[in-house]
């Protein structure tokens, strides 16, 4: 199924795309890339059932792989151009490629939200639903702690400590770190708890998982990203925003405020500045009080 589907995509970029012998070596070899990798993992899929998450594993190997960040951004867009003509050939009725995020490439920073656009797509969350409920929690968290979306997705209750108003998180390299959490962040995570989650009969590989499905199971990444982007549309932001943004903007907006960057920095869980220099230790309650002081959501 690969190698008749690869000659089609071939012949469309050959005779439609009047691409140079080169540049059609390269889409070709990125193509391969990806059914090597399907091989390595023995998982025996059609390109029509290879899946979003399925993909995004294949990038992070791509990534482990230490090529360069334009290696890989070329790459991802090999991938994005197979499935475009799998979209377009009618193999396909949607995209698995299109909520994936390409390598940072030099110092270009990623979309930031204004507090005016954050208020904005907070409430345009329908909360009387129960999955309303959750998604204003996970995004308040997402923006009010600067999580990673790995980090939101497999936060746990037993790391939510309300009365020290903190969370612990399983970073990076499996690194822990507590992460102060403010007003609005913590309110609405423990009305989707206590009055949501409490409905919901976890799975046993999710019985501490803070953020479920209707099924009891904890969410995806893709979940995360569609949630956002569907609520992106919603509101019609024109903006390209994904997890990473709120996380990014948590960072920005504290930093403008006139925050710390020493505590900014290991809020986000970041080692370091630059790639040599190793921030100093910062006291908790320290920590704490930036997010009171400079959060535009701490309630102060």
């Amino acid at each position: 199924m690969w190698q008749s589907e690869i000659r089609g995509f071939k012949n469309y970029l050959r005779l439609e795309k009047s691409l140079s012998a080169n540049s059609l070596d390269a889409y070709l070899h990125d193509v391969e890339k990806l059914t090597q990798f399907l091989e390595m993992q023995e998982i025996d899929k059609t390109p029509a059932e290879v899946s979003s998450d399925e993909l995004h594993q294949f990038l992070r190997w791509v990534s482990e792989l230490g090529l360069a960040a334009s290696t890989q951004a070329r790459i991802l867009s090999g991938i994005r151009a197979f499935y475009k003509y799998q979209l377009m050939e009618d193999l396909i009725k949607e995209d698995p490629t299109e909520l994936l995020e390409g390598p940072k490439l030099g110092r270009k920073l990623p979309d930031t939200l204004d507090y005016g656009e954050i208020e904005k797509l907070l409430a345009a969350i329908d909360r009387s639903t129960p999955t309303g409920e959750r998604n204003r929690a996970m995004l308040e968290v997402l923006y009010g702690c600067g999580l990673r979306v790995s980090e939101l997705i497999t936060l746990q209750i037993s790391n939510i400590f309300p009365n020290e108003g903190f969370v612990r998180v399983t970073g990076k390299g499996d690194k822990e770190r507590l992460i102060p959490i403010g007003e609005s962040a913590l309110k609405h995570l423990l009305i989707y708890i206590q009055q949501v989650r409490v409905h919901i009969q976890p799975n046993r590989e999710a019985i501490d998982t803070v953020f479920l499905n209707s099924r009891g199971n904890g969410l995806s990444r893709v979940m995360v990203f569609t949630i956002i982007k569907n609520l992106a549309k919603s509101i019609g932001l024109k903006k390209s925003i994904s997890p990473h943004t709120f996380r990014h903007s948590f960072a920005t907006h504290l930093v403008e405020g006139g925050a710390d960057l020493r505590a900014v920095q290991q809020m986000l869980g970041h080692e370091s500045i630059t790639t040599t220099e190793i921030y100093t230790h910062l006291d908790r309650e320290f920590l704490k009080s930036v997010v009171n002081k400079f959060h535009p959501r701490s309630g102060s």
